[in-house]
């Protein structure tokens, strides 16, 4: 009886599962989807913003000034994408301290008056004047918290000291920062600095006592910050209260107020409400005419579900989705402990920004004032955010398994196309590194190079040289041979492959 050797066809699912696990166990599956998703959101932005921009823009100058603005701040920040991926990781850290002293330096000069800016316009002096241009620095330093807590905490040494450890060291620069930050007032930026440094200490593997202690710092601070803003005054305590009231009333389905506190809110559900599954399709928003404060900024994803509906908002959480998922298998796979850490830290920050954006448009979460990364309209904040998203992609070309493809198979056409290096199989460690654990000539020589026992060792203490004379031996560094013992010679034992003499 012959058996069957035909190969059995696999059904539909086994074949996709196969695919799937094939297109994730390629070398640079994780550097392209990073690129892809990030260009895939900008170019929501791009599209977005020009459409709930045009009514404010009419009142300016023309109808697509703050939608080209936002394009060019793009293109800024595509550039700094790009200088990030050409820096080397070595290069990176060694920015890593400079960054953080200007940071500090710009955080102290928008509290100046007369320098910082936006007071009046938003309740808190936040940016500097560049010009035409605004910046605004608690931007840069969220980035600034994930790039030198990478670099601080990559290489820390066992925690020897509840105070004196590079830990307390990283929570005390928060502190300052986030103080800054709160000086101006900037509640919303200053969670979300706060939400980078946790993250950067929960991946850097704090303890459990040093979360409990440095957590109820935190809170402590935020508790007596929002409780001394209360008791100044009917300003700024009486619209985080508002704030507070319109998210109770956003989870029970009923504002009390729709013309006054809770207006915004209201609108936002509106506008979603009118998009329904497939929207009003694009530029048709009527949300956008004077009707939702901020529709470009902050609630930008109102006017995407009316426009788009519940397929182009669901596209868009899918894809800051995919940002997160593939941004953490970047940093598992990664092999160097900093950019292991930066990548983990910017794709959490990015990520969950994201999510507190889209949950307080929705209902989920109060209002806070977060802009939705890479789409809502902005000048700096374009700029450093898709900037960072460069480090993360950078760290996706130094995996192992993608730097020795490059070496192997020279890079992929889009680093050819950006001119890219090939990256440095150190990583971040350096060159120095990279000579200490390259391998090294051994001490001894083989062992067909092993003088025989009972030959004089060479002077110095290494083995003899192998010599270049004939097997007989020489006097000249030849080792000896051994005499053939004679036969009944009683000393020695008999040879049993020696031929008998003939007499």
């Amino acid at each position: 009886m012959t058996q069957d050797t035909t190969p059995r066809r696999q059904s539909a699912p086994d074949r996709f599962r196969a695919r799937y696990r094939d297109y994730l166990s390629r070398p640079f599956f994780d550097y392209f989807v990073i690129l892809s998703v990030v260009v895939l959101i900008t170019a929501v932005g791009a599209v977005m913003v020009l459409s709930s921009s045009t009514t404010w823009s009419a009142l300016d100058s023309g109808v697509w000034t703050q939608g080209v603005r936002h394009i060019i701040f793009l293109g800024l920040g595509y550039m700094v994408l790009w200088l990030t991926l050409w820096m080397r990781p070595t290069l990176i850290r060694r920015f890593a301290t400079p960054l953080l002293v200007v940071t500090v330096v710009l955080l102290v000069a928008v509290l100046i008056p007369g320098i910082g800016t936006g007071l009046v316009e938003s309740g808190a002096r936040s940016w500097l004047s560049l010009g035409p241009f605004t910046f605004q620095p608690s931007e840069l330093a969220k980035v600034t918290l994930a790039v030198w807590g990478a670099h601080h905490l990559s290489d820390r040494g066992p925690v020897r000291h509840w105070l004196n450890n590079p830990f307390m060291h990283y929570s005390a620069v928060t502190v300052l920062i986030v103080g800054l930050i709160l000086r101006q007032p900037d509640f919303g930026m200053a969670a979300v600095c706060l939400s980078v440094a946790g993250l950067v200490l929960i991946f850097a593997g704090i303890p459990g006592r040093f979360i409990i202690g440095i957590g109820g710092g935190f809170g402590l601070l935020a508790l007596g910050t929002a409780l001394f803003s209360t008791l100044r005054g009917n300003g700024e305590g009486s619209y985080r209260t508002h704030r507070i009231e319109v998210y109770r009333d956003a989870l029970l389905g009923n504002f009390d107020d729709v013309r006054g506190k809770a207006f915004q809110s209201y609108q936002g559900f509106l506008s979603l409400a009118e998009g329904g599954t497939s929207g009003v399709g694009p530029g048709q928003s009527r949300a956008k005419w004077f009707y939702l404060p901020e529709a470009k900024n902050d609630f930008i994803f109102a006017i995407i579900g009316e426009e788009t509906g519940l397929v182009g908002g669901t596209i868009v959480i899918l894809l800051f989705g995919a940002l997160g998922i593939v941004g953490l298998r970047c940093a598992m796979r990664s092999a160097d402990p900093f950019l292991k850490l930066l990548a983990a830290t910017l794709t959490a920050g990015v990520v969950s920004q994201a999510f507190v954006n889209i949950g307080y448009v929705v209902g989920l979460l109060p209002v806070t004032g977060i802009q939705l990364p890479m789409i809502s309209s902005g000048g700096s904040s374009a700029i450093i955010t898709v900037g960072s998203m460069g480090l993360l992609a950078s760290a996706a070309r130094h995996e192992p398994e993608a730097v020795s493809t490059m070496q192997s198979y020279g890079r992929p056409a889009i680093d050819r196309f950006l001119r890219l290096r090939e990256p440095d199989p150190a990583g971040s460690r350096g060159s120095s590194v990279a000579r200490q654990i390259r391998p090294t000539r051994r001490s001894a020589e083989p062992v067909t190079r092993r003088t025989r026992p009972g030959s004089p060792a060479p002077a110095g203490g290494r083995p003899a040289p192998r010599s270049s004379a004939p097997a007989g031996g020489s006097v000249t560094g030849g080792a000896t041979p051994r005499r053939r013992p004679r036969t009944g010679d009683p000393s020695r034992p008999a040879d049993r492959h020696q031929t008998r003499r003939r007499g």
